[in-house]
């Protein structure tokens, strides 16, 4: 069974959308990384940390999901990462009202031995010195690593940003940070300009409008799945994330052709995520229900054109 290492947030978020609010659940990027891969007959670690006031409970679902948390740091009298945002009612934009590092501030990622060896790397949206760091430990060279960042880091720490995209074979943002990052507006522009900076490939979310992978010449567009209802979008990029290095850790395809498949899987657990607030779609979610969502996908992206 292939490995997959994560490493990203393990958090508190406190979220308002047009349909309610809560007070503090669980979030972060490694723990929606995390459930989202837990889909896959993969062997996955994360590597974060939290203070002493983190729950057990939530420490379970995630070793209940097949997750190794053996490399998730407790900080003694520490206080875990907390972030809390307020959602636009498009739900595409947001207002963020509190970010506490807290034991973030001081985290040194430590690679377990046992995933030092992992195929695939999955760099959750952190201080890219932390990302850096983690493939220094590593002791063999992966298939693949797949890095997500944001605008944050663009603003401050630019230069170890572009350090660690040099070491990546997949990079994910959104098409604002793919402007922001590339300077160019065109998207098509924007993947070019940031394949030189060292990814082959480039994929870039656009939220309810899909996704887009980019490989030197080649594009591929995945549709998102219409929704009904949107909830929460809190996570869905690192869900995402965590369908795509899953199925790609699974399948143990690194080409192109199979990153395709790679990003349908991993909107479709997006579509799932945006359910309900935070993680209680996911911790839920059972196999028969991705299957008949992939169904739908299909559905909506499969017919075949007359040429006249």
């Amino acid at each position: 069974m292939n490995k997959l290492l994560i490493v990203g947030t393990v958090a508190f978020d406190a979220i308002e959308t047009p349909f309610g609010k809560t007070d503090k659940i669980l979030g972060g990027a490694a723990t929606f990384i995390g459930l989202s891969a837990s889909h896959f007959n993969v062997k996955s670690a994360i590597v974060s940390v939290v203070g002493e006031d983190f729950p057990q409970e939530y420490l379970d679902l995630l070793t209940s999901k097949g997750i190794d948390i053996s490399a998730i740091e407790i900080v003694k009298g520490g206080k875990t990462f907390f972030w809390a945002g307020k959602y636009h009612n498009d739900l595409n934009s947001r207002d963020t009202l509190v970010t506490e590092l807290n034991v973030l501030a001081d985290f040194q990622p430590k690679v377990p031995q046992n995933f030092k060896d992992a195929e695939v790397v999955m760099l959750g949206n952190l201080h890219p010195l932390v990302q850096t760091s983690v493939l220094d430990q590593m002791t063999t060279n992966p298939k693949l690593v797949v890095l997500d960042t944001m605008n944050f880091w663009m603003d401050c720490a630019l230069p170890e940003l572009l350090d660690v995209i040099k070491r990546v074979d997949v990079i994910t943002i959104n098409d604002e940070e793919a402007r922001q990052l590339s300077g160019e507006y065109s998207l098509v522009k924007a993947a070019a300009k940031i394949h030189t900076m060292g990814p082959k490939y480039v994929v870039i979310k656009k939220g309810e409008h899909g996704a887009l992978i980019f490989h030197g010449k080649e594009v591929f567009f995945a549709p998102a799945l219409p929704l009904e209802e949107v909830f929460d979008p809190t996570g869905a990029g690192d869900t995402f994330a965590g369908g795509f290095s899953g199925y790609i850790a699974q399948s143990e395809n690194v080409s192109f052709d199979n990153m395709k498949n790679a990003i349908i899987y991993g909107s479709n657990l997006a579509s799932f995520c945006v359910e309900k607030f935070g993680t209680k779609r996911m911790e839920t979610l059972e196999k028969d229900e991705v299957i008949a969502r992939l169904k739908q996908f299909r559905a909506l992206t499969q017919f075949d054109i007359a040429l006249q």
